[in-house]
């Protein structure tokens, strides 16, 4: 068993603290929390409603209608699914825990990463082998190093089971390419490794047209995927999501099963009932995520502009609502001291960098823009209505408190080079 502690997640945390200064008055702009940001939409709310009266519990792996509908999205999606495949959760997070307790044994994560993965891995008794990703990308680990990683860990006696990607990712914002997927279900094959692939992003790419290849097309017979509707339809307090296995993976689903039989016994029932018409893409929920996508993006990358603006460096994000800039350049501190100096100082709230498992003396932190969006659900539907977001009062006024902290941040660091260039001036004596 691993000796970390686990504590509550960085992101509610960070969420309940900048809630508590924001009651006290203070005027906080909030960065830290990776929730959608976005109201429900009304086809939706009426399925659920409809469905409050159905309160059985329900198969352990979900309803069939269920079942088949997600089923039907994955095959839409280029991934041929039979409804036995597929088990569903109170959200894809419970499912990812339920996966690592099937699987047993420790698990391969990339360096940064979302921070339940790590937190996770704890509680099962997993140590997590910590892999950075190619350079430029995000959400999956680079192929060669993770072979040394895993070679060297099971010469240590070590059980090295699974690999956990996230396609597009969390916290960076990129998407892993084609060349980095295949290598990786190469690898997985050779190092007989699962492949768990959490697919929670993928519907809100800023833009499509890019090629999106998951490791099931590549190695369908040890990935399993993730996905639910807390960010592509921002139903994140609804808990709901979908587990596709491999096909023929008997044994892993009596496990997964079991799992969930003794911890959430069967998701919410009504909920299972809207969740079912959103996984058949009807057309008012497809145009619904086409309008998220794009504000998604638009935010996104103004937020990006606003780091680039005072020399931060930070890669373009492709998907998702997250960017993570390398703020190092500065030369105040580590994740947690500018994290905190953004805060405190500049009323500007992120997660540091190494709440995702990345180095703690880097200045690097996660930045999430969906709750800029709006402080009402007639704001938040405004926004989705655009086609001009960021012109609207309450975005712009966001955006504009990020860039002026960021340039405030920006200035405090030449002050202070320039007064230890001054002290460190030689004395002139005059006589």
């Amino acid at each position: 068993m691993t000796n970390m502690t686990v504590t509550l997640s960085a992101t509610l945390a960070t969420n309940e603290d900048i809630e508590r200064r924001r009651r006290a008055g203070a005027r906080v702009l909030h960065l830290a929390f990776g929730e959608a940001g976005l109201p429900v939409h009304p086809a939706l709310r009426d399925r659920l409603v409809a469905a409050s009266g159905n309160n059985g519990y329900g198969p352990v792996a979900g309803a069939s209608g269920l079942r088949d509908a997600a089923a039907g999205y994955w095959t839409r999606r280029g991934l041929p699914t039979d409804p036995d495949q597929v088990v569903s959760g109170p959200g894809s997070k419970s499912l990812l825990y339920g996966l690592l307790l099937a699987l047993g044994g420790d698990v391969v994560l990339t360096v940064p990463s979302w921070v339940s993965y790590a937190a996770q891995a704890a509680l099962v008794g997993s140590r997590p082998i910590l892999v950075p990703p190619p350079v430029g990308e995000g959400g999956a680990p680079d192929p060669d190093r993770l072979v040394s990683a895993v070679l060297h860990a099971r010469a240590q006696g070590r059980t090295v089971r699974s690999v956990v990607v996230t396609l597009p990712d969390n916290p960076t914002g990129r998407l892993a390419t084609p060349g980095t997927i295949a290598r990786l279900a190469d690898v997985a094959r050779e190092l007989d490794l699962v492949i768990i692939s959490d697919e929670i992003y993928r519907d809100l790419l800023h833009d499509p047209a890019p090629p999106y290849t998951s490791p099931a097309e590549l190695a369908p017979e040890r990935t399993v995927i993730t996905t639910g509707l807390s960010k592509s339809l921002a139903l994140g307090g609804w808990r709901i999501g979908v587990a596709r296995l491999p096909d023929g993976a008997h044994d892993l689903r009596a496990r997964l099963l079991a799992v969930a039989s003794e911890i959430w016994s069967a998701p919410a029932a009504p909920v299972q009932e809207a969740a079912t018409y959103a996984f058949t893409d009807p057309p008012e929920l497809v145009e619904r995520i086409e309008r998220s996508r794009r504000l998604h993006g638009a935010v996104a990358r103004a937020a990006h502009a606003a780091f680039t603006e005072i020399g931060a460096s930070v890669p373009a994000p492709q998907g998702g609502f997250y960017l993570y800039p390398d703020l190092s350049h500065l030369r105040l501190g580590g994740s947690a001291e500018i994290t905190r100096v953004l805060l405190d100082d500049h009323g500007i709230g992120v997660l540091p960098g190494h709440a995702f498992g990345d180095d703690p003396s880097a200045a690097r932190v996660r930045v999430a823009v969906s709750l800029l969006y709006g402080e009402t659900a007639e704001e938040r539907q405004a926004a989705l209505d655009s086609d001009d977001p960021l012109h609207l009062p309450w975005i712009s006024a966001g955006l504009d408190h990020l860039s002026m902290g960021l340039k405030e941040l920006s200035l405090v660091r030449r002050d202070a080079s320039r007064e230890r260039r001054q002290a460190l001036m030689p004395t002139v004596c005059h006589g």
